[in-house]
């Protein structure tokens, strides 16, 4: 069976405010920016590719938590990314597992944040 094409998605669209360009992003400010993006991704606005491209993006994030947290991001993203090659019923593990599993990691990295 021939992979499932997807729609190209808009690019992720960073949150604003008041000043928020005027400042270095946080490691929080990249966690929430990375949470958005995984609502963005289940919500089926943002692509796979964008999501995990957007993910590997976050030095702040990266230097702040232990480093076997991004090991294990790393092995969810490559997982997702493959996922997205094959429909639900031909790949070995579900997409939807998987964006529960990068919630979790989020979670888990957000009270490693609290702890720091």
């Amino acid at each position: 069976m021939a992979p499932e094409k997807r729609p190209v998605f808009p690019a992720f669209q960073v949150p604003t405010g008041p000043g928020f360009y005027n400042r270095a992003m946080t490691a929080l400010d990249q966690l929430n920016t990375l949470h958005a993006a995984l609502q963005q991704l289940r919500a089926d606005t943002l692509g796979v590719a964008a999501f995990s491209q957007l993910a590997v993006q976050q030095k702040t994030l990266a230097a702040t938590l232990p480093p076997r947290f991004f090991e294990v991001l790393g092995q969810l993203l490559n997982r997702l990314e493959s996922s997205a090659l094959f429909t639900e019923e031909s790949c070995s593990f579900s997409q939807q597992d998987l964006l529960d599993s990068l919630q979790l990691w989020i979670d888990k990295a957000q009270l490693q944040l609290q702890k720091s």
